[in-house]
């Protein structure tokens, strides 16, 4: 096909639909996969194997780093560049324990070649040689503002960690792998350990780059409908040609099995306020064979489902029903060469340490010799042969992700891409051995007669993060005093430098160098919605008629407007409850098991949509998929769950709580960056302040107080649940959404009778439903090293109008202004806005070291679209970077749920088309028109800050109340 390239296999990929081609480079060596198939959404990566040999994190500031200008494209941020003006459905870098990965994605020709382009010249001819300004900026460097200053670090990456290793969950997975694999690089953090990324050199960062990022050493991966020829000819041509091949040294020895289980013990911070018993994390590792081991690369997830993850699963019951932690989880990490599998208790007594890991021992000994249950195998590999059949990764490019799981093998064995990516063969073996020892002999050799395992307890310290901050200070304020007057004049001079190279007009030629499509490549018309409505058995359906290839989508949803406004919390723990306590007829496992069997999930939730002037609208939804054959079985699985649940099951009940509680502690503060703009817009949106209700720092309020205050409240939660059951499950609440296009609705009929046959009826007394909004400006305390900063406001509120335009602006924003100061200058990680149509505004910070000099970068952000003014091709640029956010590639599902939510709000196609055409119209002089929303967002005073107490203090004039609560 190529002469440069040598054809190592074919392979028919049925799994694909396609057809996969593994090449070698003649020249260099380079290892080139290509998947050709019909999908227009077409993806290119480049990847390195990238084993860390230290903490520096410089596998992670170099993904950062390269992204920062190259040979053919010499401006300061090319990534930012493609973003603005791109129609990619995928663009981004990762770095893992042992390689890093560089892919793209787009329906667009000329795009994916201009994307591919950009990311070849970056890994391969950065400007990191010439700039180090780069590593400064990206990794680390010392700041000195003044004499009078003190010396800081700061960097993009720096920050990043520092709130990576604020999270309990992050630091202990990190001492899960180091205490199984501490002589390989897994040892290592890839990320970087803030403690060490400052001892990263100039020199080491380049020459890291030296070693790893050469075509000997690279995997590259095209998918899709294409012409692969013409792309391997450029890749080859342009890059690979250059170089001559080279020997990388990336191997290392797999870690040798331990003769005797480790045990680890470390500490994570929280602050002087929090309580410390019953906060310990133990968690009980082991290693899993290898990731070349294609069978047992899912069969350990499968046994992972049906033992330790699902509801009522043995394992993690009898831990439950001993009281060992709030929670148990587990998880199966098969993307390193030795998969690790781990059991963790979370906010557990340390003293329960040995009945931890008794009862995980005594439990498994007992299945592996009574068997596990067959019902429980089948439901887990029914639950992820589904998973892998439909391929629905959300918002992420399939190509995106298969090309991702092909490094679980292809980093390790050259010849095998497609090993876990064929697994027609493999369920069909697996399926076979559901009835052998297969699966009981897996739990003998890997969890009981393994000795390569540990125990890790990680234990909370107050104080700690203060600290270490005082110990990192004192270190630079002895730094600074070992500097003489010369060397801090050139620190402050390197400071000042380092600023101007940020803050430098990046020249408009080499701007012009980063290809741009045409305004012409964009489709002007929106896509169309789709919303059939017709009635079954007197139900309204909402029908989608989409092609879903066999799958049957579905969703009966309950308007929740009646609902009284002290129930809604209650209705938030009943999504959860649900499918997690018994029925009448099964177990919760055992129903489980039956969903699992049955169809390829089901859940519960509370969907909350915002109403222009009705504030909110909610509802309650339960949703599932499964084949057409199974539809009527999956109704009677909803009917039982929301009719025969046993809500007063008050053991179960509270184990639930617990979850819930450890959960969403870990979310809210990992998201903080949600948690903070959604509790800021709490203080004036109706629809933001249900949502705190249901999923916020209320919410989490109301668990926290059922948890600690159980016996006293357990009656008045189940008599709640159960009153607001009587107030959701109405026939006239009820709606049915369908996306499928093989069966008309009417298949359904019977199933839909049953169902309302069930309803609640008779006369309800009339409460208030409304849920006011309150101003209250906080401040929530952490341990965390980061702050999560946000302001929000109406625009509505003052009279302006919502327009698409407004889409534009936050792009810009995003890009451009929040950019440059929030993240470039001010060392965040990231920073964003929105800008809603019924007016709700926010801007919000992302592990950002700062907090009152971002609200100054907000405060200041009206004046600069006041004074907005670029040339016409940067405004193209805009707009076609605002389409690409607008049109991304959507599953059948998610085409449908789109177009049910746009009928629920009334939104027409016309009014979608009028936001479209005001974005294609937008005009500089549009930007600054919104001056006023902007200042009315932020003038609005509504702000909150989670992070750092101390940072928290040193603003407390920003606050009305600054509270710990996580």
């Amino acid at each position: 096909m190529m002469k440069n390239y040598e054809l190592v296999k074919e392979e028919q990929i049925k799994e694909l639909n396609g057809t996969g081609y593994v090449y070698r480079h003649k020249k260099t060596g380079a290892r080139v996969v290509v998947i050709s198939n019909e999908d227009d959404n077409k993806v290119f990566q480049i990847g390195f194997k990238t084993p860390p040999k230290d903490d520096t994190g410089v596998p992670h500031i170099m993904e950062h780093s390269v992204l920062c200008g190259s040979r053919e494209f010499p401006l300061k941020d090319p990534f930012v560049e493609l973003v603005k003006g791109s129609l990619n459905t995928f663009l981004n870098a990762m770095t893992y324990s042992d390689k890093t990965v560089y892919p793209v994605a787009s329906c667009n020709d000329k795009d994916f070649f201009n994307l591919m382009h950009v990311y070849l010249d970056a890994v391969f001819y950065p400007n990191i040689y010439t700039k180090p300004e780069i590593l400064k900026q990206e990794g680390w460097h010392h700041s000195l503002e003044s004499e009078d200053a003190p010396v800081i670090y700061n960097g993009v990456v720096y920050n990043e960690m520092k709130g990576v290793f604020s999270s309990p969950d992050q630091q202990l997975a990190r001492l899960i792998q180091k205490s199984l694999l501490s002589d390989t690089p897994y040892g290592f953090e890839s990320g970087g350990d803030p403690e060490a990324i400052p001892e990263l050199s100039y020199e080491q960062f380049l020459d890291f780059h030296r070693t790893y990022y050469h075509p000997s050493n690279s995997y590259i991966y095209l998918y899709g409908d294409m012409d692969a020829e013409k792309y391997l000819t450029f890749i080859d041509e342009h890059y690979l040609s250059d170089f001559e091949k080279k020997q990388v040294d990336t191997s290392w020895k797999p870690q040798e099995a331990f003769k005797e289980v480790k045990r680890v013990e470390a500490v994570y911070p929280v602050s002087e306020q929090d309580e410390i018993q019953n906060k310990t994390f133990l968690s009980y590792n082991a290693v899993i064979g290898t990731s070349l081991d294609k069978e047992l690369y899912i069969a350990f997830q499968i046994l992972d489902r049906a033992l330790f993850s699902m509801q009522g699963a043995p394992v993690k019951k009898a831990l439950m029903e001993a009281g060992i932690g709030k929670d148990i989880s587990s998880s199966y990490d098969n993307g390193i060469e030795q998969p690790v599998f781990s059991v963790v208790a979370q906010e557990a007594d340390e003293a329960k340490e040995a009945d931890f890991v008794r009862i995980i021992e005594e439990t498994l000994r007992k299945i592996s010799k009574e068997g596990i249950q067959r019902r429980s195998l089948e439901s887990a590999l029914n639950y992820y042969e589904f998973q892998y059949k439909e391929a629905n990764f959300g918002r992420f490019p399939k190509g995106l992700m298969y090309g991702l799981q092909m490094y679980d093998s292809w980093l390790y064995d050259d010849d095998e891409p497609f090993m876990h990516i064929k697994t027609n063969d493999v369920f069909e073996f697996l399926r076979k051995q559901l009835d052998g020892s297969y699966f009981t002999d897996l739990i003998k050799t890997y969890m009981l007669s393994n000795t390569h395992k540990s125990i890790v307890v990680l234990k909370p310290e107050k104080g700690l993060q203060s600290r270490k901050d005082q110990k990192t200070a004192q270190q630079l304020k002895e730094f600074k005093e070992s500097l003489s007057k010369e060397e801090i004049r050139q620190l402050i001079q390197a400071t000042k430098e380092l600023k101007e190279y940020q803050e430098a007009v990046t020249p408009k030629e080499d701007l012009e160098k980063i290809p741009l499509l045409d305004i012409k490549d964009i489709k002007r018309e929106i896509r169309p919605l789709c919303n059939e409505e017709v009635s079954v058995d007197g139900v309204k359906v909402i029908w989608h008629p989409y092609f879903t290839n066999g799958i049957c989508y579905l969703k009966i949803v309950f308007d929740m407007s009646k609902v009284p406004a002290r129930l809604v919390p209650y209705v938030s723990l009943m999504s959860e409850v649900f499918r997690s306590v018994d029925t009448q007829k099964h177990s919760y496992f055992e129903l489980g098991n039956e969903i699992g069997i049955e169809t390829g999930g089901m859940v519960t939730t509370m969907d909350v949509l915002p109403a222009g002037a009705e504030g909110v609208k909610s509802y309650f939804v339960i949703r599932t998929k499964c084949f057409y054959e199974n539809a009527e079985k999956a109704f009677e699985l909803m009917e039982e769950i929301l009719f025969e649940s046993k809500l007063d099951d008050r053991k179960r009940l509270k184990e639930i709580i617990g979850q819930i509680y450890t959960n969403m502690k870990t979310d809210l503060t990992q998201a903080g960056h949600k948690t903070a703009s959604n509790r800021a817009m709490s203080y004036f949106s109706p629809y933001a302040r249900y949502k705190e209700q249901i999923q916020g720092v209320s919410m989490f309020e109301f668990v926290k107080d059922w948890y600690e205050s159980f016996e006293q409240e357990s009656s008045r939660i189940t008599d709640s649940m159960k009153e607001a059951c009587r107030y959701i499950f109405r026939k006239e609440n009820m709606m049915v959404s369908y996306t499928g296009k093989e069966k008309e609705p009417s298949f359904m009929e019977d199933a839909v009778r049953k169902f309302t046959a069930r309803m609640f009826t008779g006369e309800l007394a009339k409460e208030e439903t409304k849920i006011l909004p309150e101003k209250k400006e906080e401040g929530f305390a952490t341990a965390g090293g980061v702050q999560y900063v946000a302001c929000a406001g109406n625009f509505a509120e003052q009279g302006y109008e919502y327009t698409g335009a407004l889409n534009v602006l936050q792009v810009i924003f995003s890009y451009e202004y929040l950019w440059l100061n929030i993240r470039v200058k001010g060392g965040a990680y990231g920073c964003m806005c929105s800008f809603m149509p019924q007016g709700d505004s926010m801007f919000v910070s992302y592990r950002d070291p700062n907090l009152l000099e971002t609200y100054q970068v907000y405060e200041s952000a009206a004046d600069f679209v006041e004074h907005f003014d670029i040339d016409d091709r940067d405004m193209v640029k805009y707009i076609i970077g605002t389409i690409s956010n607008m049109d991304t590639p959507l599953e059948p599902d998610d085409l449908g749920e789109r177009s049910l939510q746009a009928y629920l709000l009334g939104r027409t196609e016309e009014e979608l088309q009028k936001y479209r055409d005001q974005v294609l119209s937008c005009s500089q002089e549009t930007i600054r028109s919104l001056a006023p929303y902007v200042r009315c967002v932020v003038d609005a005073g509504n702000n909150c800050t989670i992070g750092n107490e101390d940072k928290l203090r040193e603003a407390k004039d920003k606050f009305k109340e600054i509270k710990h609560v996580f």
